[in-house]
Formats: C-alpha cells, structure tokens, sequence
C-alpha cells in the first residue's frame, strides 16, 4: 500500500514528464488545477502562463528529476531542465502543492548550471 506522499511523488513526477517532455497540453490539463497558482519569478500566471512559457521553449526541451521530496500535499522536486535555448541549463528545486487530486501551487528556485571544474564546491550541480 503507498503512502501519499509515494502518490504525491509518482503523481508529480507523471505531470512534469508529461508536460516538459511529452509536451502533451492537453493531458497536462488533467494534472494542472485550472486555478493554478504561480509564484515564479518567470512565468506567467496560472497554468496557461505555465503552459505558454513551455510552447515557446524549443522542442528539445528535456526535464530530468534528480531528488524527489514529499510531505503532505507538497513534492518537491530538484531537477535540470536542459534544451532551454539558453547557454546554460537550469538546475532547478521546484515546489508544488497539491489540492484535489491537482498541482494547484508552484514556487522554483532556478539557476544556471556550471560544470563540476568550473563549481568552487568541485562537485556537479545535478546527479540525476
């Protein structure tokens, strides 16, 4: 028998697969809450901003999850999200809140990824 946080981390994990790496909108609607609440810094409200800002990537977009977290109804999840059009990839801690049976919250922390030589640490940003 799973937990809910074990739901709560497969359940995350499907969405983000679906959306960033399917790109699959339409049955991204079915993880997303229309009444989606974003607090990102870089995209747009709700699950259309979210949804737009992904359209306008470049079609080799690739999400890959490293870490996944859970308690309750939050996941959190520390990934790249590579293909950007950028020169860099994103490395990125993304926290969502689940709400009846829907991500109906974000908040994100991104930067820039930097090879293991050129980290001060000496190690890589991302093990996935």
């Amino acid at each position: 028998m799973q937990t809910i946080e074990e739901k709560n981390k497969a359940f995350v994990l499907e969405a983000f697969e679906t959306l960033f790496n399917k790109r699959d909108y339409a049955a991204a609607e079915r993880f997303w809450s229309p009444n989606y609440i974003q607090h990102s810094a870089h995209i747009e409200p709700g699950r259309e901003g979210l949804f737009n800002l992904v359209r306008g990537l470049p079609n080799n977009l690739r999400y890959e999850h490293g870490l996944v977290l859970a308690e309750g109804d939050y996941v959190i999840l520390h990934g790249r999200f590579s293909g950007i059009g950028g020169p860099a990839a994103y490395i990125a801690a993304d926290i969502v809140r689940i709400e009846d049976g829907r991500l109906a919250e974000h908040w994100d922390v991104l930067q820039d990824e930097v090879t293991q030589a050129e980290s001060k640490s000496g190690l890589p940003m991302f093990t996935g």
